[in-house]
């Protein structure tokens, strides 16, 4: 009885896993923080801050979204590790545990999911690219992020340049006034070494020639396809990054349970 008395007389909290989580948090909050500005910044460039029922106006994707949400996120978390550790919270700390293993289930759910439904997966991304392909002239952010794809994988529409029939202002109907009419964005174009400056007008015209022609100016392979080789070349790069953030992930909630652990037993002794 007398041992187990002094086990807890003697128990604290232990300032190595207080301060290591709060400097561990400190940084997500401030990169958070760092990304929700990054988003509202460029809202407010577009005039959605001023309006906000253009969020909804464009038909695709909003790049801006991935920085808000992220933000937001890494923002909340940061708060509640951040503070929770600082001021010995319970409370934060079991709020940061569990928003962090509700995030850490969700993705190892998606990650179950992307590879049982893989085909699936690759139908929702053509229908993603090609929805974005329409909106493409709609918001700038989208067509930056569009043509960094293009660029990046070697790629040319979701199938190949022909699904820029889609977008208003490339599709070859007789009707298209637009000068883009039969063509495909620069990003499309097979880049020569020599230019130094990019020829924004590379894909005027293109497909109106035949396939073996296109081939000399512009990329005819899809970005779907791109994409999924891309991923098979780098697989053990990806698996190894979203381990490592699933350890990461683990090892926080490692931190704050046992400071929480630590806490308690230091409360039981007053």
């Amino acid at each position: 009885m007398s041992r187990k008395h002094r086990h807890v007389k003697g128990a604290e909290v232990s300032c190595c896993v207080k301060y290591f989580l709060f400097g561990f948090n400190i940084i997500f909050w401030l990169l958070g923080a760092a990304f929700l500005g990054i988003g509202l910044w460029a809202w407010a460039e577009k005039g959605v801050l001023s309006n906000l029922s253009s969020i909804t106006d464009l038909g695709g994707f909003d790049p801006v979204w991935l920085f808000i949400v992220v933000g937001a996120v890494m923002f909340i978390l940061g708060f509640a590790g951040c503070i929770g550790a600082l001021r010995e919270n319970t409370l934060l700390l079991k709020f940061f545990s569990v928003f962090l293993g509700l995030i850490f289930f969700l993705e190892l759910t998606a990650g179950i999911l992307a590879f049982v439904f893989k085909d699936w997966i690759k139908d929702q991304l053509n229908f993603f690219i090609n929805n974005n392909v329409k909106a493409y002239r709609d918001d700038i952010d989208l067509q930056n992020l569009i043509d960094f794809a293009q660029e990046y994988w070697s790629c040319c529409g979701a199938h190949g340049p022909d699904d820029w029939n889609l977008n208003i202002y490339f599709n070859c109907t007789e009707l298209n006034p637009s000068r883009e009419r039969c063509g495909v964005p620069f990003s499309c174009c097979i880049k020569d070494p020599a230019e130094d400056v990019i020829n924004t007008q590379c894909g005027y015209d293109v497909r109106l020639q035949v396939e073996l022609d296109r081939q000399k100016y512009i990329y005819t392979k899809g970005c779907v396809g791109q994409f999924e080789k891309w991923l098979q070349d780098n697989l053990i790069i990806v698996a190894g990054i979203f381990v490592g953030i699933a350890l990461l992930q683990i090892f926080g909630i490692c931190l704050a349970q046992n400071l929480v652990s630590d806490v308690k037993a230091v409360k039981a002794n007053w």
